[in-house]
């Protein structure tokens, strides 16, 4: 297949035209054995002319549907239960009586910035940064001692099987889209459940259509008061404690895997510990007195400082097993924007959710597994701009095989990549796409049909995702809740001069028949 802008071989058509030129020139006369040449010439000329009228038209062999094959090799996937919604409730509630009693110390602890955000602070910047009287740590220390106490039993009636578990809404509903077929496409056979905050943040037609691939919508406001949380970094650990699974392999929405995830949950990685957590770039930067307040240290403490800080844009977690972790990282969450994310990172890099799985875990001197592979930065193909960060497979300890993009860069969505005038659009405007935004970074990619990833890099090692994703966006954009004809003929367009997909009128006229050019 020929991928322009990053293969060295020019197209067929470029070689047919070489070769009739080469021959030309020997066919001004000659010796008998010049026109044994030119006689072979023209052969060469025949099956290069064959190749190009194959690489242009396609093959003769039926063609392959372009729709993704979720419709037709997952719909014997199991829906998940619902879970039992006043049991669960209840069982938030109780949790939530106990954080409530027993809050951190200050309660809201002021967030400052470091003087770099680009470098990493040194040790006496991180010892001096946030300031907690004698008196409130150790109030917080007590309080901390208190909840871990009074965490509720495991609910064994509540949660089973294994499955994934997605937070969409919003914006990021479009970036779970491109997650949520990838993994169909890469031929994940596990149940999926779609976490949304509320019925505002629903669409309905979208889930209707995702129950024929195995996948069912949740709203988490059907468990507990939304109202409640102050930010969208408390819906991770919520979506993660309402799920009905047992064991969960979360993805963020603009997670796109790129490899099956589904072999982690019999891996000796999982089946050992329980959890799997990948890492982040930097280490901590968590306040002293944070070990103290956790219970890792008897006073403050720079234990945490070499320790690698966790990405949560994936993770794995077995609740029977770390049912009471979970527990704890919940209040972490709860008091996460008035305390703990402070204390945790100090407000430098990594603000948020993401060390709370990891604190509580060690808090309570639980067993995890952290990925020993660094993760790497994938960059725009040509550029040093980056798109995301390649996570690699926990299943093999020995060697670094990458299995998830975590999009926190470039976000994957085809309305926000070809969306062409949907600023207005009732529902999900795009306020301007890459396509009409000379500034973006992949703007010069989707203009000129070239590759976002370089194929060499990706030959490398050993995955070529791009022409998977754009099948799930060619299905978003053609056959979804989202269709539109003219983003659908741009997106079919892009396939078509970007990766050599041939796409042909199928035996029903409207449904779109397509194979990959070879």
């Amino acid at each position: 297949m020929t991928i322009y802008g990053d293969d060295p071989d020019p197209p067929p058509s470029h070689q047919l035209r070489n070769t009739i030129r080469r021959f030309r020139r020997l066919n001004k006369g000659g010796s008998p054995r010049q026109q044994a040449v030119i006689l072979l010439g023209w052969i060469l000329i025949v099956s290069a002319a064959f190749r190009a009228f194959r690489y242009f038209l396609g093959p003769s062999t039926p063609l392959l549907v372009c729709q993704t094959p979720t419709h037709e090799r997952f719909q014997h996937i199991q829906l998940p239960k619902t879970p039992d919604k006043i049991l669960l409730s209840h069982t938030w509630k109780t949790l939530q009586g106990i954080y409530d009693a027993h809050p951190p110390r200050p309660l809201n602890l002021t967030l400052k910035t470091f003087d770099s955000i680009s470098e990493y602070p040194p040790l006496d910047a991180i010892k001096t940064h946030t300031t907690i009287s004698s008196e409130d740590a150790q109030l917080a220390r007590q309080n901390h001692v208190e909840v871990t106490k009074k965490l509720v039993p495991y609910p064994t009636e509540l949660f089973s099987g294994q499955g994934i578990v997605i937070l969409a809404g919003g914006r990021y509903t479009a970036f779970a889209t491109t997650g949520l077929g990838m993994l169909r496409e890469i031929g994940s056979k596990l149940p999926i459940e779609v976490w949304v905050k509320d019925a505002e943040e629903e669409r309905e037609e979208w889930c209707t259509e995702l129950a024929k691939e195995g996948v069912v919508c949740r709203r988490l406001s059907n468990y507990m008061d939304t109202e409640l949380l102050e930010h969208g970094y408390q819906l991770k650990i919520s979506a993660i404690f309402f799920s009905s699974f047992e064991q969960i392999l979360f993805l963020d929405a603009d997670n796109v895997p790129v490899r099956n995830p589904d072999t982690i949950f019999t891996s000796k990685s999982f089946t050992d510990t329980g959890v799997i957590l990948w890492p982040d770039y930097w280490k901590h930067t968590g306040a002293p007195l944070l070990p103290y307040i956790v219970g890792l240290s008897d006073g403050p403490s720079e234990m945490l400082r070499e320790d690698q800080t966790a990405e949560s844009g994936q993770l794995v977690w077995d609740k029977r097993r770390h049912w009471k972790a979970l527990c704890l990282a919940a209040y972490y969450n709860y008091y996460g924007p008035q305390h703990y994310y402070t204390m945790i990172s100090q407000g430098w890099a990594g603000w948020g959710d993401k060390d709370t799985f990891l604190i509580a875990l060690r808090s309570l001197r639980q067993d995890y597994y952290m990925v020993p592979h660094k993760l790497k930065t994938l960059f725009i193909n040509g550029t040093n701009n980056g798109v995301g960060m390649l996570q690699a497979d926990p299943t093999n300890p020995t060697a670094y095989e990458p299995m998830f993009l975590h999009s926190n860069i470039i976000k994957w969505s085809i309305r926000g990549f070809l969306c062409v005038d949907c600023a207005h659009e009732a529902i999900d405007p795009v306020a301007v796409s890459a396509l009409e935004n000379p500034k973006s970074p992949i703007h010069p990619h989707l203009r000129d049909h070239r590759r976002i990833f370089s194929l060499r890099e990706m030959k490398a090692m050993n995955i070529d995702p791009e022409p998977s994703i754009w099948r799930s966006f060619e299905h978003v954009a053609c056959r979804s809740f989202w269709q539109n004809e003219s983003l659908c003929n741009r997106t079919r367009d892009h396939m078509e001069q970007t990766f050599g997909f041939q796409l042909r009128k199928g035996v029903d006229d409207e449904e779109q028949m397509c194979q990959e050019a070879t």
